[in-house]
């Protein structure tokens, strides 16, 4: 995987391309697999329950004819359902979620490697080079702060990992669980990377925020939801999703990214293994790669950064070239998801029931 240069340089060029070069899909069928396709496309979908809507239907309208489903499911969810599903899968492709989660799929076998055409618009710091996933957006770890609940402690939002173990924030934090979200896999993770890889350090981080956490959300946006509220006064999550939260009115929320570096996500899509409709699992991946489907997120209010340097952005998607990112290496991150996971739920808390 690359590392932080290489990714900030490839951020770079997405915002310097020009935005009229839109790539267009193309039908990459083959005539071995039109006996058994459907002409169906089911989704195991990581985005939110609005982007998942918006993009089905934007397939639809693009392929007429088509007919796409989708189930929105965690990044953890998701690939438990899959792995569930390994000899009978029940669904054709993955799209959304960090790519550590496609990592630990594609060492499990249960993603068929597919280079779509359109992935050559797309940069190789987002995507994998065996063809398992194509990045189709990028994000990055930051805190969500109820500044209106933070000053009744007199308190400034957190401007450091650190700073969010502060005896003040007691019962005010809201971050959700390894073992289900993405999200804050990438945010243990980011502990790993920035301990030097020594994840016992990074687990005696976690140990001592626990104090501070009121809940482990089950879903890496929820943490949003219960900032935007009051509920707590910081949020740990993806800062398009505190975004997200400010665009629908709630007005004292402030995003701020700690000093040390911060993990980042690159939003994976996939081929299921063993789909039972890959040629109309291969023309939504074809799709979805393109400019125009990448421009469907902020119409929603998911202000990702998209992958494809033709797509527009909207003035409210979070300039990640100036955000200070560590060395994140989603292949490591993969293949130790589940080990590390275990150990968060057996040492630091148990992961939510539902």
């Amino acid at each position: 995987m690359p590392n932080t240069s290489h990714i900030r340089n490839a951020l770079v060029a997405l915002t310097l391309v020009a935005l009229s070069t839109a790539a267009c899909a193309r039908d990459t069928t083959s005539s071995g697999s039109e006996a058994t396709d459907t002409g169906t496309v089911t989704i195991a979908c990581g985005a939110t329950e609005q982007w998942c809507a918006a993009m089905a239907k934007g397939f639809e309208q693009a392929n007429n004819g088509v007919k796409a489903n989708f189930v929105r499911l965690s990044s953890g969810e998701a690939l438990a359902r899959i792995t569930a599903g390994k000899t009978n899968p029940e669904f054709d492709v993955w799209h959304g979620g960090p790519a550590d989660g496609y990592a630990a799929a594609a060492e499990q076998a249960l993603l068929e490697p597919y280079r779509s055409p359109n992935a050559a618009a797309i940069p190789d710091q987002f995507k994998d080079a065996g063809g398992h996933w194509t990045g189709v957006y990028a994000g990055a770890i930051g805190f969500c702060s109820n500044t209106k609940v933070l000053a009744e402690k007199g308190l400034k939002a957190p401007q450091s990992w650190q700073d969010l173990l502060n005896p003040a924030l007691a019962k005010n934090v809201a971050i959700a669980h390894p073992s289900t979200s993405g999200t804050a896999y990438t945010a243990l993770w980011t502990q790993v990377t920035l301990a030097g890889g020594n994840q016992d350090t990074a687990l005696q981080y976690m140990r001592k925020l626990h104090p501070n956490v009121l809940q482990y959300t089950k879903s890496g946006t929820g943490p949003a939801q219960m900032v935007a509220r009051g509920e707590v006064a910081v949020g740990v999550l993806f800062a398009h999703d505190c975004v997200a939260a400010k665009e629908e009115g709630f007005k004292d929320l402030e995003i701020t990214f700690p000093s040390e570096s911060t993990g980042y996500e690159v939003g994976g899509l996939g081929l299921i293994k063993g789909a039972r409709n890959p040629v109309t699992a291969k023309k939504y991946i074809d799709w979805a790669l393109t400019a125009p489907a990448q421009e469907i997120g902020a119409t929603v209010k998911a202000y990702q950064v998209p992958t494809n340097p033709a797509a527009k952005r909207a003035p409210q998607v979070v300039d990640l070239t100036s955000v200070r990112l560590v060395n994140y290496d989603v292949l490591q991150a993969g293949a130790a998801k589940k080990a590390l996971t275990a150990r968060f739920d057996a040492e630091v808390a148990q992961a939510p029931k539902s």
